[in-house]
């Protein structure tokens, strides 16, 4: 396995991020048949408040979620709370976007410069230094327009995937060749607003980004030091709640 690049010093810092928590939620039923996914708890915490938790012990002041299932019942649970970050809504109830189309939307919301995108169903435990403060320290501006936090396969709980990236020993990504063993995308990731320049908002996968990037060698991974939990079924809940509670 290749080494990820040295983390760096930086004075830049993400100051603004996304939560994708606008999907159907339909491999989440029927615990989503009332109730958006990112309202689920897992060992008592919603989806939605332990990003906005990992956000907030960041420093992240203004964080953008957007909404489309079971809309209204996530916009009221947001406006409870009182804890920083500040949370505005990106509003996909007319049509749902996709990942890259959603992100796409909001950037007007999120500013000019690099920020940070979370899956709600991607629950992390983080070792030193946090996840966060990890993607910040590795991401370079000049170089980069998208650096994606990845985690090995034997720490990628719920996940029976054969991986999706390679990483060169410069932190370049490639996707996956072959049957060998591949690193597993954690769904946290900083990107360049610049990336997003030729597309126009409509549904399309962040993939399409990632794919953008990596042809012009601007596709870079850094390595999670610590457990990643993929939740997105019922089972998957139940497994990682007993998992954070043993």
């Amino acid at each position: 396995m290749a080494a990820e690049p040295p983390p760096r010093d930086l004075s830049w810092q993400p100051k603004t991020a996304m939560i994708l928590a606008a999907g159907l939620g339909q491999r989440m039923r029927p615990l989503s048949d009332a109730r958006p996914k990112a309202l689920i708890e897992v060992a008592g915490r919603s989806l939605i408040d332990r990003s906005l938790d990992h956000l907030a012990a960041f420093g992240i002041k203004k964080a953008v979620v957007n909404v489309h299932y079971q809309a209204a019942a996530l916009e009221r649970h947001l406006a409870t709370r009182a804890a920083p970050p500040q949370v505005l809504i990106s509003d996909e109830r007319q049509a749902l976007l996709d990942t890259g189309g959603g992100v796409q939307k909001a950037l007007s919301l999120l500013g000019p410069e690099p920020f940070f995108v979370l899956n709600c169903d991607a629950l992390w435990r983080d070792g030193r230094p946090g996840a966060l403060r990890r993607l910040a320290k590795a991401f370079e501006p000049d170089t980069m327009h998208a650096l994606l936090l990845l985690v090995s396969q034997r720490e990628a709980h719920n996940y029976a995937g054969a991986g999706d990236f390679e990483m060169r020993s410069d932190g370049r990504l490639e996707r996956r060749h072959g049957a060998g063993t591949a690193l597993v995308f954690t769904g946290l990731q900083i990107l360049k607003p610049a990336v997003f320049e030729d597309f126009r908002v409509a549904p399309y996968s962040l993939n399409r980004i990632y794919d953008k990037a990596l042809e012009a060698g601007r596709l870079f991974g850094c390595l999670h030091d610590g457990e990643w939990f993929h939740v997105g079924t019922p089972e998957a809940v139940d497994r990682t709640t007993k998992f954070l509670e043993r």
